[in-house]
């Protein structure tokens, strides 16, 4: 069964070239839709044998949805510029074992790396992602962050997907606190209204439970910080949540 390997991308000059090399080993073709990046990545990405769509940021969900109709497979292997498969997920596909039943979508596990340090604690991993769906009948959701892939069958599989996101702790904090602000515009969006109290009862909620109940306790200095990362984002989240609500006095 042929697959179509899509990818979104911006400025990811580092690592779109592995990323399609990786894609080309399970793909007959792969589709890169880039946000006008101002470095290398399009330039690349046709080097290595791509087809680059251009298209400004539409958000997460409508930025993978665009690139639907230049896929000409209707399985699509969706993932980000630094996701790669992993051994077990890779002969998932090769075997074609997707095909046994009638399942429309598949959440692999997530592998999370701090560097070259897997992080497999404060609620990271397992972590599940849906990377692989069949676009006739499943698609990407309309969700600005953190976009769910919206199907009719999903199936969970124990198999790995390798994402090499950060390489410090200040990429992480930089990337979370951008998606805070476009998780805090979504839900404003969406209608939802807060109290003054959710942010910081949210914030240590998200703490306590990634650093106690999630393992970060058992993992140093390291644990902490992830942990004080993730209820950074919850805080942030809300708070910025709360300020668009001030300021529209709604």
């Amino acid at each position: 069964m042929a697959i179509s390997g899509l990818v979104i991308t911006y400025n990811e000059e580092k690592m779109i070239g592995k990323c399609i090399d990786a894609l080309f080993r399970v793909c007959d073709e792969v589709i890169i839709v880039d946000s006008l990046s101002s470095d290398r990545t399009a330039e690349i990405a046709k080097e290595k044998g791509a087809t680059v769509i251009s298209q400004p940021f539409l958000g997460d969900g409508p930025q993978r949805t665009h690139g639907l109709p230049y896929c000409k497979n209707d399985w699509i292997l969706n993932l980000d510029a630094d996701e790669f498969l992993d051994s077990d997920a890779e002969a998932f596909i090769l075997e074609g074992k997707y095909l046994m039943g009638k399942h429309d979508a598949f959440s692999f596990r997530v592998k999370n790396f701090l560097g070259d340090k897997l992080i497999d604690f404060a609620g990271w991993y397992p972590d599940h992602k849906v990377r692989f769906f069949n676009k006739s009948t499943a698609r990407p959701s309309d969700a600005r962050v953190h976009q769910k892939i919206m199907a009719t069958n999903e199936k969970k599989v124990a198999v790995h997907i390798l994402h090499y996101g950060w390489a410090s702790f200040d990429q992480i904090v930089a990337k979370k606190n951008q998606y805070s602000g476009w998780h805090a515009q979504q839900l404003y969006d969406q209608g939802k209204r807060i109290s003054v109290l959710k942010p910081v009862l949210n914030g240590n909620i998200a703490f306590w439970r990634c650093y106690l109940l999630k393992r970060g306790i058992f993992n140093g200095l390291d644990g902490l910080t992830i942990s004080l990362i993730q209820g950074f984002f919850s805080y942030m989240k809300y708070a910025k949540l709360l300020k668009l609500q001030k300021q529209s006095g709604k």
